[in-house]
């Protein structure tokens, strides 16, 4: 992976939502190849109930800064020492449905277990690079939002697990900088607000 592209981005601010979380796209090196470490939500949670997400969460009065909040929250989600994080650069900021600002932050990360500590992660994964940027395991679809207008639907489909919602948003940004991936220009299908979502995806909100 490319991170020089990702230090040198000059990512895009959201200050004006109510609520602030960020986030940590962990990324560690193999062999193989690089691969990048995602959890999966716990299905008791209100808020996006077994998505896959990247480590991070709600920024506390006690964080100096969001980076703050990403490196606390990685630790207490999956035992991410945050000294051991290298933080490569940051990606746009985005605003979620349910009125939070989220800044992604990529880091490097050691390859080693790790292991849900936090009540909210259900499961550690780590998904290949090489099958993140394989277009056989990608999809979207074009939606009319109710709140943000004409957006663009992710999906990636890798090892059984569903990557997709903000967390693909950022992951497409991330695999655009980092690599050479480039979303297809145009959706794979053009839905109404209505439409169901892919079957696997909707086996996870249900």
């Amino acid at each position: 992976m490319q991170f020089d592209r990702v230090a040198a981005h000059e990512p895009v601010v959201v200050d004006d939502e109510p609520q602030e979380a960020a986030v940590i796209a962990p990324v560690v090196t193999r062999p193989e190849g690089e691969a990048i470490l995602f959890t999966k939500r716990a299905d008791h949670l209100s808020d996006h109930p077994g998505q896959m997400s990247f480590p991070g969460g709600g920024r506390e009065p006690e964080d100096e800064d969001l980076l703050r909040t990403a490196l606390r929250e990685a630790n207490e989600e999956i035992g991410l020492d945050p000294l051991a994080v290298n933080v490569v650069g940051r990606l746009d900021d985005i605003r979620t449905i349910t009125r939070y600002s989220v800044r992604p932050f990529v880091g490097r990360i050691p390859d080693r277990d790790y292991l849900p500590s936090d009540e909210e992660v259900a499961e550690i994964v780590t998904l290949p690079v090489s099958e993140l940027t394989d277009l056989d395991n990608y999809e979207s679809e074009h939606r009319d939002h109710p709140h943000y207008g004409e957006i663009r639907l992710h999906f990636f489909y890798v090892d059984g697990y569903t990557v997709w919602g903000a967390t693909a948003r950022m992951l497409v940004q991330l695999l655009e900088l980092a690599t050479d991936w480039r979303m297809p220009p145009e959706p794979d299908r053009y839905m109404e607000p209505d439409d169901d979502l892919p079957p696997s995806v909707r086996d996870e909100a249900e």
